[in-house]
């Protein structure tokens, strides 16, 4: 680790799950932009393939309809975390999978065994062809994709800041609104039986509601070139 190298750093592959608003894409973007790491947004991947559904006029509400379109359509996630990019069956939809459309039937769609299956088989090839590691964010990473990885980074903060952040970039959303939405979510996405959110045992978990966004990257890029070195 002389110098810095960095290409002679051993590859490290970093989880980091938590629920929403608690600043998980912004943190993984910065630290492995920071690092020269890959990037992975899987909660994109799940909502391009809830995009798919609506699109396609899938009863999303219909596990059966869901789980037998899960092999469909083509995913393909760009891992630059500076422009990271998804598009399905080639077409680009880093917009409309965040409409609140999609946003509303992600959790059902997620929920279907079938689709985690499939979309988790995309991740771990992802994960294993970076070539210098990757940061992975989502809800499952540290307990059922990457239950190997290097380091797995839980982040959680308070349901006030999480819907304060979120309402912020939804513009101007009411925030008791955004509060109730994001409980329900993270109630569904917390019980369901195949991968819920959960933090893995051997994760470090880190409180977001009472820090800036640079002072969570610095937390966690030295958590990471901690773990770096030791490898």
């Amino acid at each position: 680790m002389e110098n810095g190298a960095a290409p002679t750093a051993p590859a490290v592959i970093v989880a980091i799950d938590g629920p929403s608003g608690t600043g998980k894409s912004s943190t993984s973007k910065a630290v492995a932009a920071q690092l020269g790491l890959s990037y992975l947004d899987t909660g994109a991947q799940y909502r391009a393939i809830t995009w798919w559904m609506v699109s396609n006029g899938i009863d999303t509400d219909d596990p059966h309809a869901v789980a037998a379109a899960a092999g469909k359509p083509e995913i393909v996630s760009g891992t630059d975390p500076s422009a990271p990019t998804i598009t399905v069956d080639g077409v680009d939809v880093a917009g409309p999978i965040r409409t609140q459309e999609v946003t509303s039937k992600v959790s059902a769609v997620s929920a279907v065994p079938e689709i985690r299956a499939r979309i988790t088989e995309l991740q771990r090839t992802i994960a294993g062809a970076a070539p210098l590691g990757i940061v992975v964010e989502g809800r499952d990473i540290g307990t059922t994709v990457l239950p190997d990885a290097d380091l797995k980074i839980f982040l959680t903060a308070s349901a006030e800041a999480r819907a304060a952040r979120r309402s912020g970039e939804l513009k101007g959303a009411d925030v008791n609104t955004t509060r109730e939405a994001l409980i329900k979510r993270d109630a569904a996405d917390s019980s369901r039986k195949t991968s819920p959110l959960a933090k893995a045992g051997d994760a470090v978990e880190v409180d977001t509601t009472a820090l800036t966004l640079p002072q969570v990257i610095e937390c966690v890029v030295t958590l990471v070139e901690e773990k770096r070195a030791a490898k």
